[in-house]
Formats: structure tokens, C-alpha cells, sequence
């Protein structure tokens, strides 16, 4: 099902050589028997130009013909091969084990966080996010557990595309990306920086570099954290039994990144 505000997106930092540590992965998705949900995409049962005056519709898509295929190659890539792996892997791994595992890649992408809050000039923000970093990678036993949500230390979820909108920039058209889902223009060039950034690091400290075949490592760490990423996550195309959900995840994806970036005020609750 769809939870408010839920979109498929797959966090900028976890963006690195994806695709390829991906099809390594696919091996795995017949492993175990796996629950994927075979429904039928919904068709579409009116045309949007009968509610054209309903926010939902009010967001810049010029390029809608592209991002509808995009969206039902993602629904198809997500039903056949990656929901498989995902599915494999929590059948396979104890729930205690993907709790871990979770918590680990959380840990690591407080890198992310840190370097977008300094980008951002938030001190606080910037400070508790590097208290969390250290007091999970030395209490929490580099990062396998989070003591630090216990001490009252806030995590804080920053992207480039959130700097670019807090420095003035605007969201650009509505863009869906390949296996990442709902962007923007501005997002997906925030996107491709953070990769930068978060790919220059991992290769500075690379714990494999001396490793014989240690690329193998390298694909075996990126592969695991792209399926606990899609792990996390609770969306799942086309279940939502709306006749408008392409614009309806458009909507709530645009509004979420307005409101990160301080262009938009939350919406009052009923």
C-alpha cells in the first residue's frame, strides 16, 4: 500500500555503481519463494483534464509522455526483478540480522547529512548530525545499532538537491528516473553530486584497495545496500487502487521536497 507521502526514490548516496552491483544481485531472486504482488496496473478511468483544478495536477511535467514510461518501466522492473531480491533477502536473512544491516547503511549515509547541513550553514543541525555519526560508529559498533536516536541526538535527512533548493534554486520540471523513481531536474543533478562526493570518499578510504579480486567486496557491499534500501522502503507500484496515481505520486513528491526546502509550509491537518 502507499503511505502518505511515501514515493519510490532511492537515497543519493546509495547511487553508486547501483545498476551493475544490482544484476550481481538478481541471482539471488530465485532462492525463495517470494510474495510480489502480481495486480495489474490500473487504467487510468478519466482524463486529468476533469480535475485540472485540483492541486495534485498543478506541478510542472513537460516532459509526461517520457515519465509515464519511465514510471511503468520502473513498475515492471520493480514487480519482476528487484521486489525478487528483495524478497529473497527477507526471506533469508533473520529480521534481527536486516535490522543491522539497515542500521549500518543508515549510519554511513549520515556522511551525506553531514556534508549537506555544512553546505546549508545549519551549526545545529551540522553538530548533532556528526555526534550521531561518531556515537554510532564507536557506541553503536560502527554503526550496527543507533544509540544515538536513544540520547536524544536527531537524525537529519539532507541531499543536494535539498542545499540547491535552500540556496534559492528552483525544483525544475518533474523528472522520473530509471530504478531511482520520482525526481526533478534539480534533484537529479543533486543526485549526481551526491554520488560524486559520497563515490570520492568511499574510494580515499577504500578497506579493499589491497584486497586480490577486493572489487568483489566492493560490488558485494553496494549490491547489499541497494537491496536494503529497497527494503526500507514501503512503496509499491500500482497498489495503491487510485486511477490517478502517477499524478498522485508526482504530487506528493513535489510537495515533500517544496516543504524540505523551506519553500513550503506543511499542509494543516484535517
Amino acid at each position: 500500500m502507499i503511505k502518505k507521502g511515501a514515493v519510490m526514490t532511492v537515497t543519493p548516496y546509495r547511487a553508486g555503481r547501483t545498476i551493475l552491483a544490482l544484476m550481481l544481485s538478481l541471482s539471488f531472486a530465485g532462492c525463495a519463494t517470494t510474495g510480489v504482488n502480481t495486480q495489474a496496473e490500473v487504467p487510468p478511468m478519466h482524463s486529468i483534464d476533469k480535475v485540472r483544478d485540483q492541486r495534485f495536477a498543478d506541478v510542472a511535467d513537460p516532459w509526461e509522455g517520457f515519465n509515464r514510461r519511465m514510471y511503468r518501466f520502473n513498475y515492471y522492473f520493480d514487480k519482476y526483478l528487484f521486489l525478487p531480491v528483495v524478497n529473497s533477502y527477507e526471506f533469508i536473512t533473520p529480521t534481527y540480522l536486516q535490522e543491522r544491516v539497515s542500521s549500518f547503511y543508515n549510519n554511513i549515509g549520515e556522511v551525506k547529512n553531514l556534508t549537506n547541513s555544512l553546505f546549508q550553514l545549519k551549526g545545529v543541525e551540522s553538530a548533532e548530525t556528526l555526534g550521531r555519526f561518531v556515537t554510532n560508529s564507536t557506541v553503536g559498533l560502527g554503526g550496527l545499532f543507533d544509540p544515538a536516536t536513544k540520547f536524544g541526538l536527531e537524525r537529519h535527512d539532507e541531499d543536494f538537491g535539498k542545499t540547491l533548493g535552500y540556496w534559492g534554486s528552483g525544483t525544475g520540471p518533474y523528472l522520473v528516473l530509471p530504478v531511482f523513481g520520482p525526481s526533478s531536474l534539480r534533484d537529479a543533478g543533486g543526485l549526481a553530486v551526491d554520488t560524486g562526493i559520497t563515490y570520492g570518499i568511499y574510494m580515499a578510504i577504500d578497506p579493499f584497495s589491497d584486497v586480490n579480486n577486493g572489487y568483489l567486496f566492493d560490488y558485494g557491499i553496494t549490491a547489499l545496500d541497494v537491496i536494503d534500501t529497497r527494503h526500507q522502503l514501503s512503496f509499491r507500484y500500482y497498489e495503491s487502487g487510485y486511477p490517478f496515481e502517477y499524478y498522485m505520486v508526482r504530487f506528493f513528491y513535489h510537495e515533500k521536497r517544496e516543504i524540505e526546502s523551506g519553500k513550503r509550509k506543511p499542509l494543516p491537518a484535517d
